[in-house]
């Protein structure tokens, strides 16, 4: 084979010096062109555990490989909160773990009708990030963040009630599971089945908060397999383009099912995904209820602000499978063991009791048996509630004639008069 000349060889660059001979023009290189993003990060450890599933014949299952004994962090300091507020959030997070083992006895005692879905292990993520929302602002929980219902006023009789159906649940006996909200007085959109529709609809209630001239937040959760699903995509994306108030905490839990988060996504960080929104992502310990508040409370006053929204990562492991049916045997052992010493309520008691010494260990005590007497007490009204009455089950289908009034929460957007016309805003919409 004839050896090609060396001047076809390689292709030939073209010089960048112009031909009067003047200095070439400034062209950034390929490095400086390329954009570089900040993601905070307020994690005290950054664990590099993974998931890789493996096969063996017509067997598959899941193995964990990292550093499976390393110590378990300090909580770090919150900017914010003081010490009685410290102490009132670990109130709910107790009172969410207790009021979550009084359902999975009542599951197993049979007097619950369908299933029951636990968030053991990420009460701190429910309660801390509820905490931080302002009595106007507005949140929409799903299932796992029964503590943000506490926190919002809700008692834990309602979610026993609802998962019971009685008569005397949000939802007179109607639903069991925990598809409730309140309007009026909570602020509270119910739970959406179909995984990232909350997104929209929290989207849009800031939307019509803005049409009345003011800026709230409006705090929503999705899970790492929810994030997958394309509503939150352009809900996030309408959010985004509009400014809206969103707080949207992704609970990245490890696991979709039993899927895990290794097997659905390539990101290293979910929170990498605000980037293509051009809104703020913030990664959090999910088991830090000191850190989990810091962002929740940053991106509720960035909404107050109208500075639009912001998407929070909280990394944190769902203790239980998806629902009380689900025994989680896909899981790895060790991957619980980890988690286990990470259960966000012992850090919160330790950090009160000896990193800062707001507890004493009676007045801890005292707090844990007030807790259990609550549990208990809501417990026996939920159970001694009546069933509702079989000629019940048709109200609430059809709307007769004065069942209700839907009455507006804010009113009507108001019209300057005597201008002869309708002020301009930045709104999409005209309204009269």
């Amino acid at each position: 084979m004839q050896k090609r000349p060396e001047s076809q060889s390689k292709p030939q660059l073209k010089s960048t010096t112009p031909s009067n001979g003047s200095q070439p023009s400034s062209v950034p290189s390929r490095a400086q062109q390329e954009r570089t993003y900040a993601l905070p990060d307020y994690r005290q450890e950054v664990s590099e555990i993974t998931v890789r599933q493996v096969r063996k014949g017509e067997e598959v299952r899941y193995e964990v490989s990292g550093d499976l004994h390393a110590p378990v962090p300090p909580l770090r300091d919150s900017k914010y909160l003081s010490q009685q507020q410290c102490i009132a959030i670990y109130r709910f997070m107790v009172m969410n773990r207790k009021m979550e083992t009084a359902l999975e006895h009542l599951y197993k005692q049979g007097k619950v009708v369908g299933g029951v879905y636990f968030g053991l292990g990420q009460e701190a993520c429910s309660c801390a990030s509820a905490y931080a929302l302002a009595k106007d602002d507005w949140f929409a929980p799903m299932i796992r963040n029964q503590g943000s219902l506490l926190v919002r006023g809700f008692r834990a009789r309602d979610t026993m009630m609802q998962y019971m159906a009685k008569a005397g649940s949000p939802t007179k006996g109607r639903d069991g599971t925990s598809h409730f909200g309140d309007l009026y007085e909570r602020n509270m959109v119910a739970p959406i089945s179909m995984l990232g529709d909350l997104i929209p609809v929290l989207s849009g209630v800031a939307l019509g908060a803005r049409l009345q001239g003011r800026d709230i937040a409006v705090m929503t959760y999705i899970g790492d397999g929810g994030q997958s699903t394309g509503v939150t995509y352009e809900g996030i994306n309408f959010a985004s383009v509009q400014n809206l108030g969103l707080v949207l905490f992704i609970e990245s839990n490890m696991w979709a099912y039993s899927t895990p988060s290794e097997m659905q996504y390539r990101n290293k960080d979910l929170a990498e995904r605000a980037i293509g929104y051009g809104i703020p992502g913030v990664i959090v310990d999910g088991t830090d209820a000191c850190q989990v508040y810091d962002a929740a409370h940053e991106a509720v006053e960035r909404a107050h602000r109208g500075e639009g929204p912001t998407l929070i990562e909280a990394k944190m492991m769902r203790m239980k499978g998806h629902a009380i049916h689900d025994g989680a045997n896909y899981v790895p052992h060790a991957l619980f063991e980890y988690w286990k010493k990470r259960d966000p309520i012992a850090r919160m008691e330790n950090y009160l009791l000896h990193t800062r010494k707001w507890l004493t260990l009676e007045e801890n005590k005292a707090l844990l048996e007030e807790v259990e007497r609550e549990i208990e007490v809501e417990r026996e009204i939920a159970v001694n509630s009546p069933m509702p009455q079989p000629e019940s089950a048709l109200g609430g289908v059809y709307c007769e004639e004065g069942c209700h009034t839907i009455r507006p929460k804010y009113g009507v957007p108001k019209v300057r008069k005597g201008t002869g016309a309708f002020r301009q805003t930045e709104a999409a919409v005209h309204l009269k």
